[in-house]
């Protein structure tokens, strides 16, 4: 395959934070982009260099973004597969809906990493409260419900401690498809972010260990500590099975448990992640400028750290009222994303230190 050129145009499906930075990325490479989205605000179309507000399902819109990008990427994972695959008909598309498909529904993805040697939880599928309360039977409490499809950050999962709370957890998700999970015990948890070339190239950058505050990652830091340094090698080579796997092009995220018996898979993403903002100033190459080399068919970068401590904190909520204080901060980066409501629980920039 031959790269496309500086010039070419790159879509973007998705109008948040990821695809803001994409487009920072792809422009430090001389690429254009254009951010396919349907928010009436949109933090990646300010800098992007052009911008449809669109529901993703009109034919008409995907055959103009078709006609005038190179090759399409996207910043989230639910978006609905059809479009994805129609466009996928037109246009390149890295990573491919096959990708996509697997990371969007909890069942398919625990049984893929399963089929390739992957450690999971002990998970079962559960579609009505008959079957959670026999999965509950099974797999024992306390376990985590979990909704098939639309959750990140938290959301769409439920803590059920022993077997009758089964009916107040089925309701408060809905009464929709599910996983049930059973609880793992681990130390930390970490993430594997690996990028692959249209040639098959593989690199993966070294494991952050992820503090979470209310589901939502808090911070990331890097060397990470020996309970998970011990387990990289063997999370590296699942993350590097799953994207071949996959014939996966662009970044791809596993997140895993440090346990005793080895790393065990918790989910994916097959895009960028929040847990590799650090790489931005952290590493060579950012996460995020990897993935554009990938999908463009250019060599992958350096993933070394650039420094011997490295730490990424979100601004969550009203955190990002701290700014003043952060640029006065000797030695911190400052991100913030360009949203216009602060709300708790949002993601609203971040701010990385290196230590050289």
């Amino acid at each position: 395959m031959t790269a496309l050129p500086p010039g070419s145009i790159i879509g973007i499906l998705g109008g948040g934070q990821l695809g803001r930075m994409l487009a920072v990325a792809a422009a430090q490479l001389g690429y254009r982009t254009h951010v396919l989205a349907p928010d009436a605000e949109s933090v990646a179309a300010q800098t992007a260099s052009s911008y449809t507000r669109a529901d993703y399902h009109s034919r008409i819109v995907l055959d103009e973004v078709a006609g005038q990008t190179d090759v399409v990427t996207y910043e989230f994972e639910n978006i609905a597969i059809g479009p994805v695959e129609y466009l996928a008909g037109k246009v390149p598309v890295r990573p491919g809906p096959q990708s996509l498909s697997i990371a969007q529904d909890r069942a398919r993805e625990k049984a893929f990493v399963q089929g390739i040697g992957g450690r999971t939880a002990p998970w079962a599928p559960v579609s009505t409260l008959d079957e959670l309360k026999a999965a509950i039977d099974t797999i024992g409490t306390p376990a985590i419900l979990k909704t098939l499809r639309l959750g990140y950050d938290g959301k769409g999962q439920v803590r059920i401690r022993d077997a009758g709370d089964a009916e107040a957890a089925w309701a408060e998700i809905g009464e929709r498809p599910a996983i049930l999970e059973g609880f793992v015990n681990f130390s930390h948890e970490f993430s594997i972010i690996t990028v692959r070339g249209v040639d098959g190239a593989l690199t993966s950058y070294p494991p952050p260990w992820n503090e979470h505050e209310e589901g939502i990652l808090a911070r990331s830091s890097l060397p990470a500590p020996p309970e998970i340094a011990r387990h990289w090698a063997e999370a590296a080579t699942l993350a590097g099975r799953v994207a071949e796997a996959l014939g996966h092009v662009g970044v791809l995220t596993l997140e895993f448990f440090a346990t005793d018996d080895g790393p065990v898979f918790n989910e994916m993403a097959p895009r960028v992640h929040n847990s590799g903002h650090w790489t931005i100033e952290g590493a060579e190459t950012s996460q995020f400028e990897n993935h554009i080399r990938a999908i463009c068919g250019l060599p992958l970068g350096s993933t070394a750290l650039t420094g011997s401590h490295v730490e990424m904190e979100n601004l969550i909520g009203d955190a990002a009222h701290r700014w003043p204080d952060l640029l006065a901060e000797p030695g911190a980066h400052l991100h913030l994303y360009g949203k216009g409501n602060v709300r708790p629980g949002r993601k609203m920039g971040h701010v990385t230190r290196v230590k050289r």
